[in-house]
């Protein structure tokens, strides 16, 4: 006598029981994993940065050295002298996207040199009227905190400048301080007349996961496979003892 094949034997009412059983409990661990997902978000740890209060330069950076993760897109304030001689045209800049031109300026802090961009405009000869006619002199500048471009790749021997990395700017400024350049620039927040406002958006909100939970969440999904598993490996035990007999 041949035994039952497999599926007659998970069509046993034993079995039929055993399997609403074994998906209610996988059913109950999906719920438990959904609620955990969910508190791994809920309980996640924003980090707050006061991007939005100005702080003074020197509080958030330091010459001649990275600048900090949280110091990017920071506003600040920086007191100085600018120098009208080193003055550049940035060219390739997008603004809200439209491609133009940056005037960028050498402010003189007491503490180190750094790059100031000005104003953005989509005419080269407006942003280079705006850079000759730039007389500089003592000024606070308050705007948002950038972190340093990489170098140039394109071809800049042509006297075209398109990004702003402090290493660059130091070949180019006439006057460096002894004590060197801040490793990002500053986008004024106040263009002079004739350029618009660089877009500057605040940085973006981090949020940290809370990982404990997502843990747990994922083992509820392997409990609840499992019970469905446990089932089947019975079901099979079965028929092959059946059919051994």
């Amino acid at each position: 006598m041949n035994p039952d094949p497999m599926w007659k034997i998970a069509l046993r009412p034993r079995w039929i029981a055993a399997l609403i059983l074994a998906l209610a409990v996988a059913a109950g661990f999906a719920l438990l994993s959904q609620w955990q997902l969910s508190r791994s978000v809920s309980t996640g740890t924003v980090v707050e940065r006061p991007t939005e209060t100005v702080l003074p330069l020197t509080e958030v950076a330091t010459p001649q050295a990275p600048l900090p993760a949280a110091a990017d897109g920071q506003r600040v304030a920086a007191a100085g002298r600018f120098l009208p001689a080193d003055t550049l045209v940035l060219s390739d800049r997008l603004n809200e996207g439209k491609s133009g031109y940056w005037v960028v300026a050498h402010l003189q802090t007491d503490g180190a040199g750094v790059a100031v961009a000005l104003g953005w405009t989509a005419s080269q000869n407006t942003a280079e009227s705006a850079a000759s006619s730039f007389d500089g002199g003592d000024a606070t500048v308050t705007g948002r905190l950038v972190a340093d471009e990489g170098p140039q790749t394109g071809d800049f021997q042509s006297g075209e400048l398109s990004t702003l990395s402090a290493g660059a700017m130091v070949n180019l400024w006439s006057t460096t301080d002894a004590r060197g350049v801040y490793n990002g620039y500053i986008v004024s927040a106040d263009p002079p007349t004739g350029l618009e406002a660089i877009h500057a958006p605040r940085p973006v909100t981090d949020v940290e996961l809370n990982w404990l939970n997502l843990f747990y969440a994922a083992e509820w999904v392997i409990f609840a496979g499992f019970a469905v598993f446990l089932w089947w490996r019975l079901v099979r035990d079965v028929w092959e003892r059946e059919r051994r007999a």
